[in-house]
């Protein structure tokens, strides 16, 4: 991808990466160009895929889901149809808010969100049914010290 922004798109980023749902005059006066300025940088960055969307973060301890989970995962298999039915099972399980492909030691990383040790217990079973894994193994996040979906474009 190879877009060209400057600083007035880099402060929308960050703006809007803060709230979203800011109203477009305040918006514009933040940035320091004209609403219509403004609106056509917004539509422009839409259009070319560096704002993907629009969504609203969720408390997930206030939903039920308060504990974060780590799944390391190490495989023997790399073949075409093993790797089709690992990206079904994460897309498939809703516990899984993120997946990584590695580098290094591990295959892949998963970010899993669940209510307690029994769910994870519940998750765990249901994954390794759907796709054999040669290691796989957890580490439970005891703080949430910085948790953010905002990049540094500022």
């Amino acid at each position: 991808m190879n877009i060209s922004l400057d600083t007035f798109d880099h402060k929308i980023l960050a703006s809007l990466q803060r709230d979203a749902r800011i109203p477009l005059d305040s918006l514009a006066d933040i940035i320091g160009l004209s609403r219509n300025a403004c609106w056509r940088r917004v539509k422009r960055m839409e259009q070319d895929g560096v704002i993907k969307r629009q969504v609203a973060l969720v408390d997930a301890a206030a939903v039920g889901l308060p504990l974060s989970v780590f799944v390391l995962i190490r495989t023997s298999n790399h073949e075409d149809g093993w790797l089709q039915r690992f990206e079904r099972a994460v897309n498939d399980l809703p516990e899984i808010i993120g997946a990584h492909r590695m580098s290094g030691d591990l295959d892949y990383i998963l970010r899993v969100q669940i209510a307690d040790v029994a769910a994870y217990d519940s998750f765990y079973r249901r994954l390794i049914k759907r796709v054999p894994l040669s290691d796989i193994s957890a580490s439970f996040v005891m703080e949430n010290i910085k948790d953010t979906t905002a990049l540094p474009v500022a």
